[in-house]
């Protein structure tokens, strides 16, 4: 591995992206204008520079700088109800932003772009679903992740680059190093507002929805681990390098959980768990979850965190840390 670029590398998942691409000794420079990324998340072996992806000229300087030759794509806005109430943000940065990205590869030496997709692009599924169903994206989001989609694709052989598109199930967890994890409790993540309520004496959780057509009426996600998915990404470019070819994947474990079942197993350590029922959030899906047969072949890896306990006490433990850091 050469001189990579990680855009959205402050954030939360691209900082154990570059946790483990600091394993593999490669180079890594970080964009990121620290609006949802954090200084504190930064890794000390990587060269920051703090920028926009919707800055055409400073993401041109950054990669002829550093002579670039592969790019993470993670830098967006994820917020689902905050994608309905504000279209024109998502679409700058999320749409925009990934184009201004790729057109930087026309006058580079970049042969390798990993983007950061959504399982959203599906929208309401019935059973696993598979790389090959055709997108049916309902929320703004997921149609902005949608677009960034087709950018990516388009430009490929005019540029002379292949891609992986990641689509991501939900994503949880933090580090075993204890050093990182999620910080930002605005995007409405399960999981981290279970951590937090952890915390508390007396834990409140808001469900969205409990009027969806599925097992119990909540919705059914596919949860991974934050650190299974970032060995995927530098899994996935050496699939690139190896290969020489593009793939699209599914990033996901294979089984769906309401989200009733994860609170009653978080009920078990917070028997005082209140749980309210609200209005369900415009953009939500009732169900997905991931076909992983390709996953599988295309990505060997060990998995490691294939447990939805293990999953909520990474989570849980994360948050102790955090707070016991301010």
């Amino acid at each position: 591995m050469n001189n990579i670029l990680v855009t959205g590398g402050a954030g939360y998942i691209g900082s154990h992206i570059v946790e483990e691409l600091v394993k593999e000794k490669a180079k890594i420079i970080i964009i990121d204008n620290l609006v949802t990324g954090y200084r504190k998340l930064i890794n000390k072996k990587a060269i920051f520079v703090k920028g926009d992806i919707k800055n055409f000229k400073k993401l041109s300087e950054t990669i002829n700088k550093y002579k670039i030759d592969s790019i993470i794509h993670l830098a967006a806005y994820l917020n689902i109800s905050e994608a309905e109430r504000n279209k024109k943000k998502y679409y700058q940065n999320n749409v925009i932003g990934t184009l201004n990205l790729i057109k930087c590869c026309k006058s580079s030496n970049i042969k390798s772009v990993v983007f950061s997709s959504s399982c959203s692009i599906y929208g309401n599924t019935i059973g696993p679903v598979d790389e090959n169903k055709r997108a049916n994206p309902i929320g703004y989001y997921a149609r902005t992740k949608y677009e960034g989609e087709k950018i990516i694709i388009k430009y490929a052989k005019k540029y002379n680059y292949n891609y992986a598109i990641l689509r991501y199930f939900n994503i949880a967890g933090a580090s075993s190093s204890n050093k990182i994890g999620e910080i930002n409790s605005s995007h409405g993540h399960l999981f981290k507002n279970i951590a937090i309520q952890s915390l508390k004496k007396k834990p409140v959780i808001n469900v969205y929805g409990a009027d969806y057509k599925t097992k119990d009426g909540t919705c059914v996600r596919d949860y991974m681990h934050v650190s299974d998915l970032s060995v995927a990404h530098v899994k996935a470019l050496k699939y690139l390098k190896e290969k020489s070819k593009s793939v699209v994947l599914n990033c996901g474990y294979g089984k769906g959980y309401s989200v009733l079942e994860i609170l009653r197993i978080f009920k078990r350590i917070k028997k005082n768990l209140e749980i309210n029922f609200v209005q369900r959030r415009k953009g939500d899906v009732a169900a997905v979850y991931s076909d992983t047969k390709k996953f599988k072949k295309t990505i060997k890896m060990k998995i490691k965190y294939n447990n939805i306990r293990k999953i909520l006490k990474s989570s849980i433990k994360w948050e102790k840390i955090l707070k016991n850091r301010k």
